[in-house]
């Protein structure tokens, strides 16, 4: 038996500050701001390193530097993207408290923003060589997200041959709650046994996907009720089709001191008596992206010489690779095929009832300690789709020593599973070369039979929109970025042309659907629409003729634009394609467009959120609670059959934002935010610095000759030595993108330097970033904006702007630094 010993891994617990009330009504008090309104959040220490790392490293890129400076933006105490638990730091889903999507408060978390959060510091270890954010990242993961001892005490009575009792689903949420149907046989876990012997515990090393970081419902530790924060709590249980309005926030660990007289329990399963116990649901996307991140930062640490600064978090990434594979198997782990009526279809064997693609989730549970008969269960998943592929984190746990699971068979397992999910995209991309929705082994959710000729992928049935139908899975725009961009990451590192073949297909159409013009504007596609089905799979694309999607509306999603320009830096860099890379350098100047105190956000219009007060029966469908079911959420909040979103979340009208949405409500216009995600401010952040990894920049002349003739009566004050180099990176016609890079190649530092230059005729500078920018008649002014306040001997610095014009834009004549004439590059 081979044990795994990882860092101890204690769940921490600590309560609320007792001034956060006071907080709380204080800023009510404050007027609100037509920008959502940013919650307390506690304080702890930050120094700004922006201005160092790039001191310290003067070759860095103005990409590169933008980045540092969103990596500051995000990590100041004063934004509040994070909040601290005794030096580890927890991200929040947005600095805005007042937001609803899959979270249904900002500031709860999600493992999503956990795996951007390694993101974020792997991408800063890189441009600075400094790890150790990084490993603070994964330990705070490994305390506060993925479930210790205390919140999953009672494994070792899991029975691998009976992982669960089948519960069909729903697609509604007036059908809940469902029963439990012991007659029908699950198949064998096969992963149990062999991840136990391997690391030497019955545990699961996985992230749940949910966390009350404030504990802002009231559950604490284990549903106890206290102050303790953050506390693990959960949404989604009921159904394809019920939408995060519909949803019931319920504590993750049951103990029945909320809710109704079995809590929150007989919502959702319909039993004849009731246990206390804990359960968790992995979202199997933020677990391989961290493990897709850990990869990254293994390679950026070993060119650097620094690997063994991250081994111990490569490490538990491979881990946490190895229990990820319970995303690659039917839910009840039942054969994979054709899986038609719950009774009939066969239970699995080995690995019959592995998909080996990224389901939708896995999940596991079991009764608390104190239980007189310990039990516990596993599920899989049995709906694939195509936004939670991820082919880099197959290929690091397949092909790369470092990041190959310890078991017997998962880096076996995670070569089935690269090769699956790359057909599998193959299947489903579209004849315009958009990717499809999914698959499922189960259709329903409890093995219905499927419309006749519905296609099939190994037996799996092609779902249009799986898992979830409000909104319908397969709409938003966000998802076939996500993916591909691992595939196009994945084909510029290996050269696989399966993975090329997408992208020949796909980047065409997105740039298509994709504009950039002057001033910041940009539109990416947000919504599209879907008609046909692919061919059944046999192995070979056809191409799917019969396939067709539409973009049918666009928006300005500053993180999936990020992320876009990502994908096509990648595939820019792989082939050499330069509309990819002008469309990605586009991008990234239209983002930095839109830069705010709190980063990089545009607003956008909520016309869902006439949704809060939407009781079961209004038109889009609100809150489902069966009549005589009545309980209490633990502020009170009564839980009945009248109750809506907002009734059983009351903390939503002390929000200071919230007379914007009343106002709605009571039939005024729909409000309008700036949200400030996390996951999409990181986006920005690495793309910045995606751009400076893979493209580089004009560095100075590494060994100037020395003149020959030296002037015999050289200037006393060498800060005015200087270089100029002024790109014009596009040109539109009516307006153009310019990049500066200043050189101080003299003797001293030149500190809160100024360049100065005279504007050519008929351009006017409409927005910059990196620098401050004045106009007096023709003379232009750049100076510093803080971090970037000195310029080293023999360093450099950059700064851009856009600028408006009647032909064409041209290059200044001569440009002086704190009054010394430069050269020009």
């Amino acid at each position: 038996m081979t044990t795994h010993v990882s860092r101890p891994r204690h769940r921490r617990r600590w309560p609320l500050p007792a001034a956060l009330g006071t907080a709380l009504v204080a800023a009510l008090l404050t007027t609100v701001s037509a920008q959502a309104e940013p919650a307390p959040t506690a304080d702890y220490e930050y120094t700004p390193v922006a201005e160092r790392v790039q001191r310290e490293n003067p070759e860095l890129t103005q990409y590169e530097s933008a980045f540092l400076e969103q990596y500051d933006t995000i990590k100041d105490p004063a934004s509040g993207y994070f909040r601290e638990f005794d030096g580890l730091l927890v991200p929040y889903h947005s600095v805005e408290k007042l937001i609803v999507e899959a979270p249904d408060t900002g500031h709860a978390t999600t493992s999503e923003a956990y795996s951007y959060y390694l993101w974020l510091e792997a991408t800063y270890g890189r441009v600075s060589g400094d790890w150790q954010p990084f490993n603070d990242a994964w330990a705070s993961m490994e305390a506060f997200i993925i479930p210790s001892t205390a919140d999953q005490p009672t494994n070792g009575s899991y029975d691998p041959s009976a992982p669960a009792s089948y519960i069909p689903e729903s697609l509604s949420p007036d059908d809940y709650p469902m029963p439990i149907t012991p007659e029908v046989q699950p198949g064998q876990d096969p992963l149990a046994d062999e991840l136990s012997s391997t690391y030497g515990t019955d545990e699961i090393y996985g992230m749940h996907w949910l966390l009350d970081v404030d504990n802002i419902y009231g559950y604490g530790f284990c549903g106890d009720g206290s102050d303790d924060a953050p506390a693990y709590i959960n949404t989604f249980q009921r159904g394809s089709n019920e939408s995060v309005w519909e949803t019931v926030p319920h504590p993750s660990c049951e103990t029945f001191e909320h809710g109704g007289e079995n809590g929150f329990l007989d919502l959702f399963v319909e039993d004849q008596s009731y246990s206390e116990q804990w359960r968790y649901t992995n979202a199997p996307d933020a677990d391989a992206r961290a493990v897709q991140v850990a990869y990254l930062a293994h390679e950026w640490a070993s060119e650097q010489g620094n690997a063994s600064a991250i081994a111990d978090s490569v490490s538990d990434a491979a881990m946490m690779g190895d229990y990820l594979r319970y995303a690659m198997f039917d839910k009840y782990f039942k054969q994979i095929g054709d899986c038609v009526d719950p009774a009939s279809c066969p239970p699995g064997s080995g690995k019959e009832s592995a998909h080996y693609l990224m389901a939708w989730y896995y999940s596991w549970g079991g009764a608390l300690e104190s239980a007189e008969y310990p039990w516990a269960w596993r599920i899989g998943g049995s709906a694939a789709h195509q936004g939670y592929q991820n082919v880099m984190a197959a290929y690091a746990l397949s092909e790369v020593d470092a990041l190959r699971p310890e078991s017997a068979t998962g880096a076996e397992d995670w070569g089935i599973s690269l090769d699956r999910q790359l057909e599998f995209l193959q299947w489903l991309q579209s004849s315009d070369g958009g990717i499809a929705g999914g698959a499922t082994n189960s259709w329903e959710g409890d093995y219905s039979e499927p419309p006749a000729d519905t296609p099939t992928f190994y037996g799996m049935f092609y779902d249009e929109k799986p898992v979830w139908h409000d909104p319908p899975s397969n709409q938003w725009f966000g998802f076939q970025v996500w993916d591909i961009e691992r595939v196009a990451e994945y084909h510029r590192i290996t050269g696989d042309e399966r993975a090329g073949d997408i992208l020949d297909a796909w980047v065409p159409w997105a740039i298509e659907n994709t504009t950039v013009g002057p001033d910041g504007e940009f539109a990416v596609p947000a919504e599209m629409e879907w008609s046909g089905a692919p061919d059944d799979w046999t192995g070979t694309p056809t191409g799917n003729p019969d396939l067709n999607v539409e973009v049918v509306s666009h928006n300005q999603d500053v993180g999936i634009a990020a992320g876009l320009a990502k994908t096509l830096m990648h595939y820019a860099d792989a082939t050499g394609d330069e509309a990819s890379l002008e469309t990605a350098e586009g991008l990234l100047d239209a983002l930095l467009a839109h830069q705010d105190d709190l980063g990089v956000a545009v607003p956008e219009v909520r016309a869902d959120y006439e949704r809060f007060d939407d009781t079961f029966d209004a038109p889009d469908g609100g809150l489902y609670v069966p009549e005589g079911w009545t309980g209490q959420m633990p502020n009170g909040d009564v839980v009945d059959s009248d109750s809506t979103f907002a009734s059983i979340r009351s903390f939503v009208e002390d929000d200071p934002d919230w007379p914007r949405v009343q106002e709605y409500l009571d039939g005024g216009p729909a409000p309008e935010f700036t949200y400030h995600r996390f996951w999409a401010q990181v986006d920005v952040a690495t793309a910045l610095a995606t751009h400076g990894e893979l493209f580089g920049g004009s560095d100075p002349d590494p060994d100037p000759s020395p003149d020959p003739s030296p002037d015999p009566s050289p200037d006393p004050d060498p800060v005015g030595s200087c270089e100029v180099d002024y790109d014009i990176a596009s040109d539109w016609g009516q307006g153009a993108t310019v990049n500066v890079t200043v050189r101080n190649t003299g003797d001293g530092d030149a500190e809160d330097w100024a360049l100065t230059w005279t504007r050519p005729s008929g351009e006017d500078i409409t927005g910059s970033w990196n620098a401050e920018i004045e106009e007096s008649g023709s003379t232009v002014t750049a100076t510093p904006v803080g971090w970037n306040s000195t310029i080293a001997a023999g360093g450099q610095t950059s700064f851009g702007f856009q600028l408006t014009h009647g032909g064409q834009a041209a290059t200044p004549e001569a440009f002086a630094l704190d009054g010394e004439a430069c050269a020009t590059g």
